[in-house]
């Protein structure tokens, strides 16, 4: 058992009976009698909710081990990605919803971290940037002002804009959490 003034981000957590993902924690002290606050914003693991709550500092809450495990992703069909364990070949399916959006940058044969709760896949944890390939956008714009961005389209689907010297063909990188344009992806060298 740990103090609710302990919950951070990224921990799973069991209150109330419920078993839920840590999203945010953002802990206030207290002045003089008053005991702090922590204000946590929890994903429950069985229902997918979302919660946010304040916790009085020293209310008592059970800690869940999160294990972390790196697996290779498969591939997916509409309703869930398949990932194996490298080393004991074991299949572990992850329903798309669970994953969200970013679900479209995952690529067979790519090795990525997966938190599990109680032998329970709860998330995937995605590298901050991708590179992804343009498909198609329009023509580039020379002397254009800057502030003015275009829209692509990437190889996976997956609608971004763009600065207006990008060309179809152009390989990018992408801030995974917003899906903003970084800049363009460094040529690999042979």
């Amino acid at each position: 058992m740990i103090n609710a003034s302990q919950i951070r981000a990224g921990m799973a957590i069991r209150y109330e009976g419920q078993l839920y993902r840590v999203l945010a924690a953002d802990y206030h002290p207290g002045q003089g009698k008053m005991g702090g606050v922590n204000h946590v914003r929890l994903e429950n693991l069985s229902t997918g909710a979302i919660w946010e709550h304040s916790l009085r500092a020293d209310l008592k809450v059970a800690e869940v081990p999160v294990e972390r495990q790196t697996l290779e992703f498969l591939y997916s069909d509409e309703h869930a990605c398949f990932f194996m364990h490298p080393a004991s070949y074991e299949q572990t399916e992850i329903p798309t919803a669970l994953i969200g959006e970013r679900a479209k940058f995952l690529e067979p044969g790519m090795q990525v971290p997966v938190e599990f709760v109680e032998g329970r896949p709860v998330s995937v944890v995605f590298p901050d940037f991708v590179e992804a390939k343009i498909a198609e956008t329009a023509p580039p714009m020379h002397g254009q002002a800057d502030s003015t961005w275009k829209p692509a389209r990437l190889t996976n689907g997956v609608q971004v804009m763009v600065p207006p010297f990008v060309k179809t063909g152009d390989a990018i990188r992408l801030s995974l959490a917003d899906l903003k344009y970084m800049d363009r992806a460094k040529a690999k060298s042979s």
